[in-house]
């Protein structure tokens, strides 16, 4: 089940205002003309931001997401109608053939058993055309990105339209080798409602990365540092062997 910020739907319409201006897809943006990309699959679209930009841009977007609250906020966007959205996860995609398939933020940790995981690199590999790209990011878990998951260093005040004023931060609750998990809490001036959305990321390393892509038949053909967070992502860029 997706988390209740993507689920609940008075929380999935803060999403966008919280996150900002979403730089971070700019790198994607660019990778698409990189890799000539005319069709794209957005594995985990979230409210669809990368989606739609895509779209804009002339290029064919499938954005599938498990939380259709999310997918109501993305349908309401402009160049939403030039996108194809789909409820539910990558393994329950129809038939596709596509470029280049992406999995944005901390889409690609939120698969936390091996199992689940390995599906998702298979369903993934089986959307794609023979030479197509799946492109994902990744914490470096050496970082310990967490560590600054308080509510001192995270907290955030947004004046939303139509909402009022929110206090928004995030607190870690349990780390467990390499799963991490965290509270994000929303609080609404407005009414004083108090609203908890509980997560939980796993940290994988990059040689296990490599073996699990390996194992799902994707050749890894390079790891970037993000753009946006030097030192403290990895962007792989992997290809279905022709």
């Amino acid at each position: 089940m997706p988390d209740a910020h993507f689920a609940d739907p008075r929380l999935a319409r803060l999403y966008d205002v919280l996150e900002g201006e979403r730089s971070d897809l700019d790198s994607y943006v660019a990778l698409v003309g990189e890799l000539g990309a005319r069709t794209v699959l957005d594995v985990g679209c979230g409210t669809g931001s990368l989606a739609c930009l895509l779209a804009d841009r002339g290029v064919q977007v499938v954005g599938v997401d498990p939380a259709a609250a999310s997918l109501d906020v993305a349908r309401a966007k402009p160049q939403a109608r030039h996108v194809r959205w789909v409820t539910g996860d990558v393994r329950s995609l129809p038939p596709l053939q596509v470029d280049l398939a992406t999995m944005t933020g901390n889409v690609a940790q939120v698969f936390l058993t091996d199992e689940e995981w390995a599906a998702t690199l298979s369903a993934a590999r089986a959307a794609l055309r023979p030479g197509g790209y799946l492109v994902f990011e990744t914490r470096r878990p050496e970082r310990q990105a967490w560590r600054t998951w308080t509510r001192e260093r995270s907290a955030r005040r947004v004046d939303v339209p139509g909402v009022g004023v929110v206090e928004a931060w995030v607190e870690v609750t349990d780390v467990r080798g390499d799963l991490v998990s965290f509270r994000s809490s929303f609080a609404f001036h407005e009414d004083g409602a108090l609203l908890t959305s509980r997560s939980t990321l796993r940290f994988r390393g990059r040689e296990e990365i490599a073996d699990s892509l390996a194992a799902a038949e994707l050749v890894l053909e390079e790891v970037r540092d993000a753009p946006d967070r030097p030192g403290l992502e990895w962007v792989h860029l992997v290809r279905r062997p022709d």
